[in-house]
């Protein structure tokens, strides 16, 4: 929004108004302050995944829920309410370490009180609800840029309050999963929340092997779509006007959404690669078709003609669609059910970690790297993809319909990991003490 640049990034407004005449197309927006505002809740969501591990192993998944919540709740207010730049980011850090304790504590929550035959879809449950966010949000942008007097921004900042309250409230009166309770000690209450959530008595097996992953655990020492996130700016830097751009996200919000709905209906019925190849084809194309119109089409001056402008707002939404059909939630659902309970949590702290850190330099570059390397970004991003989906058909085993608990034995019979997967009595039979 205008207002918003003007008041916190009057060099970026500049660029826009004043000195457009003189600026790239693909530098309006070259600006590592605004891209740190942008990216700096990764920072701190980074810091906080080595935290929340340790809380969510101790106090148990709705602990980090419910402190996630709180971070989320504050810093929404702090950033509707900031007065200069260094307010907006101290905003966004404590946003940060709100996204740091759920992405870890969530997925993890969800996988352990799924069934195992509709684990996938529990967990795309909490990608559709992140993808609702990210709708709702470019609704509102959308509506409170129109407002006048240029404090519509405020309204923008200060929303995430609503759903950071629910979070908060509602945390407390969330059930502890089983396998924490085991991991903890309470293994009565463990076994009567598995027979509560699974609605029946007989749940003595799925029990045994909670307590037999619990008893391992005592020796072990303990994702983003750029393209979207920066999508107001990329139609920008074609030409579209503010209104038209915000619009634009809104469009790109709806097909992700529809993506992520029929990925819940269909993800444990085709399985996971399945979804990782079809996705992986539906990013790489598109990226591909952008590149090329940018490259034919749009020079450091004027912009893009309203048909081309419509066909980059097209197939951004068939990228977004194959991003939320597929790496978008798996990159969570995966990473959440393939590891064992004696590692579980700090895996995911890991996973999460790597991908706070992955994406913070990407988000941090991203704008830097359109000004430098022009279309040819996106040509970058397209080769990135095919590595991305060889490497899942060559490495990934397939998880669906496998019981979390059962999860080693896929690796054990994997053609590549069965080589670094020791079996647990061979383990102990080559860790005997010598002597009588």
């Amino acid at each position: 929004m205008e207002s918003f640049l003007k008041l916190f990034f009057p060099g970026i407004y500049r660029k826009m108004n004043e000195e457009k005449q003189t600026t790239s197309n693909y530098c309006k927006f070259d600006s590592q302050v605004l891209t740190f505002f942008n990216s700096s809740f990764l920072v701190s969501g980074l810091i906080a995944t080595f935290f929340a591990s340790p809380v969510t192993r101790a106090l148990g998944r709705k602990a980090s829920i419910f402190i996630g919540g709180v971070a989320f709740l504050v810093g929404s207010v702090l950033g509707g309410a900031a007065k200069n730049v260094y307010m907006l980011i101290f905003s966004r850090l404590l946003l940060g370490i709100g996204f740091g304790f759920t992405n870890q504590s969530v997925p993890l929550y969800l996988s352990e009180m799924a069934p195992p035959q509709f684990r996938g879809a529990f967990n795309f449950g909490f990608q559709l609800c992140v993808a609702n966010g990210g709708l709702l949000s470019s609704l509102v942008n959308y509506g409170t840029q129109k407002i006048r007097g240029g404090w519509g921004w405020r309204i923008s900042l200060a929303f995430t309050a609503i759903s950071a309250s629910i979070m908060t409230i509602s945390a407390p009166f969330l059930p502890e999963t089983p396998n924490s309770l085991v991991q903890r000690g309470n293994q009565e209450r463990s076994k009567k929340m598995l027979q509560k959530i699974r609605g029946t008595d007989d749940v003595q097996a799925e029990f045994d092997d909670l307590i037999a992953a619990s008893n391992a655990s005592a020796s072990v020492s303990n994702r983003i779509n750029l393209v979207a996130f920066y999508a107001p700016m990329l139609f920008q830097t074609i030409g579209s006007g503010v209104s038209a751009s915000l619009m634009a996200s809104v469009f790109i919000g709806i097909s992700g959404n529809l993506s992520t709905f029929c990925s819940l209906l269909i993800v444990d019925k085709l399985g996971r690669k399945a979804l990782f190849h079809v996705g992986g084809i539906m990013m790489f194309v598109p990226l591909m078709i952008i590149g090329g119109i940018m490259a034919a089409k749009l020079g450091d001056q004027g912009g893009l003609n309203q048909a081309y402008g419509i066909a980059i707002l097209i197939f951004v939404c068939v990228y977004t669609a194959g991003f939320a059909l597929s790496w978008g939630p798996l990159a969570w659902l995966v990473t959440s059910e393939i590891y064992p309970l004696e590692i579980r949590s700090a895996a995911q702290s890991i996973n999460v970690a790597v991908s706070f850190l992955c994406t913070f330099i990407i988000a941090q570059l991203f704008l830097a790297m359109l000004c430098h390397l022009k279309n040819a970004l996106f040509f970058f991003f397209a080769t990135w993809l095919v590595v991305m989906t060889g490497f899942v058909h060559i490495f990934l085993p397939e998880t669906k319909d496998v019981p979390i608990e059962k999860m080693d034995q896929i690796w054990k019979e994997h053609w590549f990991w069965k080589r670094f997967v020791c079996d647990g009595e061979e383990y102990e039979g080559n860790n005997k003490p010598e002597g009588p």
